[in-house]
């Protein structure tokens, strides 16, 4: 079970403590309440621009790397569609220093035509070298845009057109900023050899003063339930064709979520798994095939994706696949299936708490779920699945209407 403590400041930051004193080490994280699925669909990408922006400097700070290295520590950051978060790792008797990059980023982050420009440039490179020009790159693109009409989970964290964020003007940026990144949208989790009473004279030195900012009150579109299923093709210079196929499941801390993880387990992970015993060893439909979903807070998509093996058509290998999955709701999984995917998340989650750094991650992560606390209730919750409830969940999962599937294909199929 993992130990904390919280507090709150008078500008809304809110911050965890977790004191491991078997360490030399503390890390901080700071997660920002907002991801893509905050963005306006005319200019989308702004929260993974900002992942990059936020390293380039602030008024006080140049360089935000150098000072940190000069104190032993190392950071990096990740945006999802539902969060921006920061994590650093240093020595703790250098926490301070920690508490001076990020405090002052938030603060005062430089913002000018060129460091905008910059960055701009490194987004859009980005987007070119790894959903432009990589073989199956906009695969995401083209798969959120069929499963999601409403909700803004139908672009990825990149954005949904290069030309958005080429566009991207600095007083666009500086709102954006400024409407989300403020503390009463962020969540500041402080781990390993520290006191809670040096957190707290720390956060209220450097995090105190800065205004608290109007809160930010989300109010999405939620995706209408899917009625009829949806096929769309594509044709590119790839390899070999590919298959992707997506259902819309539910939202996370939900029992059906956990449900539909095990379920990806039991289908399409791992070599033991339903999908690539049957689909790649025995009857070689696939060179690959992997089964999982986005994990997202809002409702998600579980997906089954995998590349065609040369010889063989993809209108087979999707046959084969809707089989497996019509045999899985009809006939549920075994008791040692279910066990086994349930102790497969448990050595997960407990090796997920191995690293200082994750567990300071997955705190600040459940207190944006509601509560911190909730993460020592989280193996509960898969073990509370039955093969009963697990089967229900799949019924529903992969009934009829709800499925998205994309294919893939070789342009040299293509008939002129």
């Amino acid at each position: 079970m993992l130990q904390f403590e919280r507090f709150t400041l008078a500008n809304g930051l809110r911050v965890l403590v977790h004191i491991d004193n078997a360490t030399p080490m503390a890390a901080l994280n700071l997660l920002y309440d907002v991801g893509a699925r905050d963005e306006e669909p005319e200019r989308t990408g702004f929260a993974h621009l900002f992942e990059h922006l936020m390293f380039g400097g602030s008024v006080h700070i140049p360089e935000y790397d150098e000072p940190l290295q000069m104190a032993g520590g190392e950071n990096n950051a990740y945006t999802t569609n539902d969060i921006t978060n920061y994590h650093l790792q240093l020595p703790a008797k250098n926490l301070e220093t920690g508490f001076w990059l990020e405090s002052d980023r938030m603060l005062s982050l430089a913002f000018s035509e060129k460091s905008l420009d910059v960055q701009r440039k490194v987004v859009s490179e980005e987007f070119k070298e790894h959903y432009l020009n990589k073989p199956y790159g906009d695969a995401w693109h083209l798969l959120r845009r069929l499963a999601y009409k409403e909700h803004h989970y139908q672009w990825p964290t990149i954005g949904k057109d290069l030309k958005q964020i080429e566009e991207a003007q600095l007083d666009e940026v500086k709102a954006f900023f400024f409407k989300h990144y403020r503390p009463q949208n962020a969540i500041l989790c402080v781990a390993g050899n520290v006191t809670v009473e040096q957190v707290a004279e720390l956060a209220q030195k450097w995090f105190g003063d800065i205004p608290s900012g109007d809160k930010y009150v989300r109010a999405l579109t939620a995706e209408p339930r899917q009625e009829e299923d949806r096929v769309d093709t594509v044709y590119s210079d790839v390899p070999l064709d590919a298959l992707y196929k997506a259902w819309h499941m539910e939202k996370r801390m939900t029992p059906p979520y956990y449900a539909a993880d095990l379920i990806t387990e039991i289908l399409g992970s791992g070599f033991s798994s339903r999908l690539y015993q049957r689909l790649v060893k025995e009857e070689q439909l696939f060179s690959n095939i992997n089964c999982y979903h986005t994990g997202s807070l809002d409702a998600g998509l579980l997906v089954i994706e995998g590349k065609i093996r040369e010889g063989k058509t993809i209108e087979a290998a999707n046959e084969a696949v809707e089989q497996e999955v019509a045999r899985l709701v009809a006939d549920g999984v075994t008791d040692k299936e279910l066990e086994k995917s349930k102790n497969k998340i448990e050595a997960m989650i407990a090796f997920e708490d191995m690293s200082l750094l994750n567990r300071a991650n997955n705190l600040a992560f459940y207190e944006l779920m509601g509560d911190a606390g909730l993460i020592n209730d989280e193996w509960n919750r898969y073990q509370s699945v039955s093969a009963e409830f697990l089967l229900a969940t799949a019924r529903e999962v992969f009934r009829k209407g709800n499925c998205n599937t994309l294919f893939y294909r070789k342009k040299e199929q293509t008939t002129n």
